[in-house]
């Protein structure tokens, strides 16, 4: 029997419209200094998969890895001040090392980012050889953070601090304490008490472990259990007892300041104390909307490279992307994964440069795009995984539990549930009405453009927000009135995102010098924005913003764009630039996935005949040479 070649039905990708895509998608200016970087380090050997690891064996490497990112660096606290950079680094390695990921932001970010910003102490040394932690969220405090129990309370004749844990529910949850990673510092949250006043919760640098990771006095450190999927970090129940602290061990600011009589100098009110000390969560909020970037292109590219060699029986022998009941769903998510590649870059950028007079409106918007953008991901992540069948169950083949792991950077940097809620109650009112616009009848791209399909987002947005405040004014104060406003205003804060996302395709488009980008980018945003808009298409029409016609054209609209990018998947995911030396480890990215699973022992490579494998070597190699796989491609983006 004679091998079957692997004759593909398979589009060249075509690089010069991926590189220009590319260049809407991150930094093209900067590239080299913020991306590339990170592309290099998830290339080599050190981040490829190592399988039959134990979790702490796991867990380690993952320490091993941030010493590896550590070594990038020219200063300690180079990604702490370059925010940029740092969810750059997340970016990129979220996906290959979920565990990575969180020491980074956690070390970076949280703990170097929370010394940076505090007033200059010259006896608080940062050993560069010790990790950092951060202790904040207490057994009963967890996004009632500013309702911390830990104590510090300041004596007056040493002049020095008593870091004390008065009770269990005050234990500090979830922080990596471990003796895994070497000795380690941390910054914890407790509430300042001087001369008989609480002056609310500051932060303080001290030591935690010995080099070799022991708890030092008067600090007891429980490791917990593992948590659920693959990716294990070493989270623990951490609490003091009477801790002396020297004096500069608290972490001083313009939010607060404490004298040498023990009077506490502030600009903000005591409960707006706490948000100014933590706040690094901002920026670790990007980083967790970067963690899901990489979580959500690094599935997408694999899943589509996977659908386009993986061949299924029928009148004709195609490759699974053929059936558009395969290709659509993958289509819809690259285009989401388009519009929150664009936010994040387009919210980042704002964020390095602003200034404290749009700081609170960013860090608004910022935590709703956290929200939207890691929940997406993780739904990204799970019909990635589904479309992949069975080997996308591994780790090894770059999907198995990278949904799971995303649910961490939904629950970090605050749980996406309540900054969510937090930013309705904030928009509730005082959202600006969008201007009046005539009634959209066609869904005709020339009639039906993206500024048209983005302004009708902005009504169903101020829709849902009216229904939330009408309920808000049927109730007197208490949690009814919430009650019957919570739902609409957090659903009117999915659609804020949406809307910001929206933005953003728009402008991408407008700025994309090559033709053909522009139009993929035109047909992505169309579909983002028709699949967003379709569950409020009957509320639209209601209120005559939309024609009956313009609703029924709906589902035809939709297909119409999914048809137009469905040869170009390839080119698309190209663009998310992941490099050749990590793609090289994952064996569905290559058409010759299937003698990853070959067994060399077996009866079939000591003859030939009927036991022939219908997908030889040399068919394998046909694909592979389809699909335009180089191991030694760069990227001229990059």
């Amino acid at each position: 029997m004679t091998a079957e070649p692997l004759t593909p039905l398979l589009p060249q990708v075509d690089a010069v419209v991926a590189d220009a895509l590319t260049q809407s998608l991150f930094d093209p200016d900067d590239f080299g200094r913020v991306h590339e970087p990170w592309r290099q380090l998830i290339s080599t050997p050190e981040f490829r998969y190592q399988p039959d690891l134990t979790p702490q064996e796991r867990t380690e490497l993952s320490y091993q890895r941030l010493r590896a990112v550590n070594a990038q660096l020219s200063y300690s606290t180079e990604l702490a001040t370059d925010p940029v950079r740092l969810a750059a680094a997340h970016e990129w390695i979220a996906a290959v090392d979920p565990t990575c990921a969180s020491l980074i932001s956690i070390h970076h970010n949280l703990y170097l980012g929370s010394l940076a910003e505090a007033d200059e102490q010259p006896l608080r040394v940062v050993d560069e050889d010790r990790l950092g932690v951060f202790l904040a969220t207490e057994v009963a405090a967890g996004n009632n953070a500013a309702e911390l129990s830990t104590t510090a309370t300041w004596d007056a004749d040493s002049d020095t601090f008593a870091l004390h844990t008065p009770h269990g529910s005050a234990q500090k949850l979830m922080p990596n304490t471990s003796p895994l990673g070497g000795g380690k510092d941390g910054v914890v949250a407790a509430r300042l008490l001087a001369n008989g006043t609480d002056h609310g919760v500051f932060l303080f640098h001290l030591a935690l472990t010995d080099a070799d990771g022991r708890p030092l006095p008067g600090i007891r450190i429980r490791q917990l259990c593992e948590r659920a999927g693959n990716h294990p970090l070493d989270h623990c129940i951490t609490s003091f007892n009477q801790v002396q602290l020297p004096r500069h061990a608290l972490l001083e600011g313009q939010h607060g300041r404490l004298e040498d009589d023990g009077n506490l100098t502030s600009s903000v009110p005591t409960r707006a104390r706490f948000l100014a000390s933590i706040r690094r969560v901002t920026a670790g909020k990007l980083a967790m909307s970067a963690c899901s970037l990489s979580v959500a292109r690094t599935s997408l590219d694999i899943a589509t490279r996977y659908a386009h060699h993986r061949y299924v029986a029928g009148p004709d022998r195609v490759p699974i992307v053929a059936h558009r009941t395969h290709a659509a769903p993958l289509i819809s998510r690259i285009a989401t994964a388009y519009s929150m590649s664009l936010l994040h870059r387009q919210i980042l950028h704002a964020w390095a440069r602003h200034d404290e007079r749009d700081r609170a409106r960013l860090e608004r918007d910022i935590a709703v795009v956290k929200a939207w953008t890691t929940w997406s991901a993780r739904e990204i992540a799970t019909e990635c995984r589904e479309r992949c069948g069975a080997l996308g169950l591994f780790p090894s083949n770059g999907l198995g539990g990278l949904a799971a792991a995303i649910d961490g950077a939904i629950t970090a940097e605050g749980d996406n549930l309540p900054i969510m809620i937090k930013a309705g109650a904030e928009l509730l009112f005082a959202h600006e009405e969008p201007p009046a616009a005539p009634a959209v009848n066609s869904l005709d791209e020339q009639r039906a453009g993206l500024p048209e399909l983005r302004h009708l987002l902005a009504v169903a947005e101020e829709m849902t927000l009216a229904r939330a405040r009408a309920r808000f004014c049927e109730r007197p104060r208490g949690l009814a009135r919430w009650n019957r406003a919570g739902l609409p205003a957090v659903e009117a804060m999915s659609l804020h995102a949406v809307g910001l996302a929206g933005d953003a395709l728009i402008w991408a488009t407008e700025a994309c010098a090559n033709a053909q980008g522009r139009h993929l980018l035109r047909q992505m945003g169309r579909l983002f924005l028709l699949q967003q808009l379709a569950p409020y298409t009957g509320l639209l029409a209601a209120d005559g913003h939309l024609t009956v016609d313009a609703v029924r054209a709906f589902p035809d609209a939709i297909e119409d764009c999914i048809t137009a990018l469905a040869p170009h998947m390839l080119t698309l995911t190209r663009a998310f630039a992941l490099p050749d030396g990590y793609l090289a480890g994952i064996p569905i990215a290559h058409p010759t996935y299937q003698l990853a699973l070959d067994d060399p022992g077996a009866h079939w490579h000591h003859h030939g005949g009927a036991d022939a494998a219908p997908w030889s070597l040399a068919a394998l190699r046909v694909g592979a040479a389809s699909l335009g796989d180089d191991p030694n491609r760069g990227h001229s983006a990059a």
